[in-house]
């Protein structure tokens, strides 16, 4: 089933411009999303073939069954409850039977995990992504020896640094222009943690497996050492900060790699170095469930346009935002501890409102 099918079948019950031109943000720029409810015909439903949702390509037009739409308003889910409390002005159309569904049968406590927990998440992922810019990684990814440090009096030596001005320090190797890892060998010493005692062979006799096998190692490794070969240095491999650093590595590449181009040209344009539009609503999710609390209920034109929008061309500064979300968060605590709001919405209720709307439609 697609969403012509939906209208030519005259299935649709609720249809609204949402996003932006919902909230009172939009600007030239501004897409228009629509959502929107519709029911299955009889057979359907009551077949084996239920739809929950259609949507087209690219998301930005989608409906929901009658059946999923309240389930999703149980749930307190916010985009569905922002649907129902949709302005006037940007109801498209609506069938009679809506009027059965009202945003108070739904609005609970529970808005505190749905609305602030997804803008908490929102804000750690506007944490990483300042970090992100701030903290660019290169596309060489550096390799365990760039983590190997060699023991040198009081302190230590970058490996790769002593590996080529090893012949200055003297040694077995003086004036050769430095040693290969690929000759050298490693043994654990007892009761250490990644320390280990280097030996090094010129000749390639002895099989010593080198430092590393390969660039793509990730330990370096341990050889078989002759008991009459002396130790020229002892290494230490910080292995934790090797670990720590490919996971950041990964991380940085796979959001390069998935970032939108034109959002982060944006973003670097104005340099407030955090993804302002996602910041914006943020904010304004934040507002909205602290207008919850306060007042019983759910207005979803914002009334601090021009204060959004602010943000959203990046005229606050990271620092700034942060901190007003974090006010915010505050204000919802004492909000809901104070509210009269009930812990759930009443599951009972509104599910009887959804067989009633049902048994209307199917008659």
């Amino acid at each position: 089933m697609t969403i012509q099918d939906i209208k030519t079948q005259n299935l649709i019950l609720f249809e609204a411009i949402s996003g932006s031109r919902a909230f009172g943000l939009a600007t030239e720029n501004s897409d228009t999303d629509i959502r929107g409810v519709y029911y299955l015909p009889k057979e359907q439903f009551f077949g084996l073939n239920y739809i929950p949702q259609i949507s087209n390509e690219t998301n930005d037009i989608t409906y929901y069954e009658i059946g999923r739409f309240v389930e999703l308003l149980q749930k307190n889910n916010p985009n569905i409850l922002e649907v129902l409390a949709s302005p006037p002005d940007c109801i498209l159309r609506t069938h009679p039977i809506m009027d059965h569904l009202k945003t108070e049968y739904f609005l609970s406590k529970l808005c505190k995990d749905t609305f602030a927990g997804y803008a908490v998440s929102q804000i750690k992922k506007a944490k990483g992504l300042n970090k992100k810019i701030l903290n660019p990684i290169e596309k060489e990814k550096k390799s365990i020896l760039d983590f190997c440090f060699i023991l040198q009096d009081q302190g230590s030596v970058p490996l790769k640094k002593w590996l080529h001005e090893f012949p200055s320090s003297g040694g077995a190797s003086e004036g050769r222009g430095g040693i290969l890892q690929e000759k050298c060998g490693l043994i654990n010493i007892d009761n250490t943690k990644g320390i280990f005692a280097l030996f090094y062979d010129e000749s390639d006799r002895l099989g010593y497996k080198g430092i590393i096998q390969n660039n793509e190692a990730n330990q370096v490794s341990v050889s078989s050492i002759p008991k009459y070969e002396k130790p020229i240095a002892y290494l230490f491999c910080n292995l934790d900060a090797y670990s720590t650093y490919c996971k950041d590595y990964r991380e940085y590449w796979k959001w390069v790699s998935e970032r939108n181009e034109d959002r982060y040209n944006v973003n670097q344009k104005h340099g407030q170095n955090y993804d302002s539009k996602n910041m914006m609503h943020t904010i304004r999710l934040l507002q909205s469930c602290e207008q919850i609390f306060k007042t019983g209920s759910l207005h979803i034109r914002v009334d601090n346009r021009e204060e959004l929008l602010d943000i959203k061309a990046g005229n606050r500064s990271y620092e700034e935002v942060m901190e007003k979300a974090e006010n915010l968060i505050q204000s919802i605590e004492h909000y809901h501890s104070a509210s009269n709001l009930p812990e759930l919405p009443d599951l009972e209720k509104t599910t009887e409102i959804l067989v009633k709307m049902r048994e209307e439609l199917y008659g």
